[in-house]
């Protein structure tokens, strides 16, 4: 049975001051020792946004960005910020992800310590970085296995979510509900996963159902999950997804499919 404690706003989650609508940062007392996590992005032309993603981000044991066939230079600037680069010709969100899985494998071969946490972000600074603790914190303290930034119940900047991502997300989770018994609300990018538990899913979506394949196979796994209110901004640039009708429909048709194959299965 799916263990799912949500957050809602207070101490322990996120703390907004209703007189100004901003958010505060963490109490201290939830931050923990992070040396620990490795953080993966998947970066196509991100050169503007990224470095404002590595900059926020607060000290990790490591920082991977995966190149998915950039033109610019966004290669040169996530190394300049100190991550560990590697390039993923063949385009595609989950692709990108399942390089940076299988790269740290081959650094953990070559005497790299195996994180206890991995933490997903977009490059494209719509989350907020320095919110990392929050995600990983439950997961280093052995609460939980899995722990999803959840956008709908975090505070969104206007336009942050175009209507089609909004409807498509409450869709998505609806369908995942009434099939799986899930409880999620989002399929925020924003995500941190026990090293072991994601390995043991053995993810193998290569585009743009990465994210509802690792909620559909967390929860038939049964892994404990929570769900936390993450506030999301307009990212720098256009989305590669719902930034195009074509590149909605897509998604939109992949995550849809997947659900319906892991649901003829369940």
């Amino acid at each position: 049975m799916l263990n799912k404690e949500l957050f809602s706003y207070g101490e322990a989650a996120l703390v907004t001051d209703p007189a100004t609508s901003t958010f505060k940062k963490p109490n201290e007392t939830s931050i923990t020792d992070l040396s620990k996590v490795t953080v993966i992005i998947p970066a196509l032309n991100e050169e503007t946004s990224l470095p404002l993603v590595l900059s926020d981000l607060p000290a990790v044991g490591n920082v991977i960005v995966v190149d998915n066939g950039s033109t610019d230079q966004t290669a040169q600037i996530a190394a300049a910020h100190g991550a560990t680069v590697f390039n993923e010709p063949k385009r595609g969100y989950g692709a990108a992800c399942l390089h940076g899985l299988e790269a740290l494998r081959q650094l953990i071969k070559s005497g790299q310590q195996a994180p206890q946490v991995i933490v997903f972000i977009d490059a494209d600074y719509s989350d907020h970085p320095d919110l990392l603790p929050l995600l990983a914190s439950p997961i280093l303290n052995n609460e939980v296995d899995f722990v999803l930034g959840s956008r709908l119940l975090g505070e969104r900047e206007p336009g942050a979510m175009p209507p089609q991502s909004l409807y498509g997300n409450q869709l998505a989770c609806f369908l995942m509900r009434t099939l799986f018994g899930s409880e999620y609300t989002d399929l925020g990018p924003f995500r941190a996963i026990n090293y072991r538990a994601l390995l043991d899913l053995q993810m193998i979506d290569d585009n743009f159902g990465w994210t509802v394949e690792m909620q559909i196979k967390a929860t038939r796994a049964h892994l404990r999950t929570r769900e936390i209110p993450v506030p999301y901004r307009r990212r720098i640039g256009n989305s590669k997804i719902s930034g195009t009708f074509s590149g909605t429909v897509k998604a939109g048709s992949k995550i849809l499919y997947l659900i319906g194959k892991y649901g003829l299965k369940h």
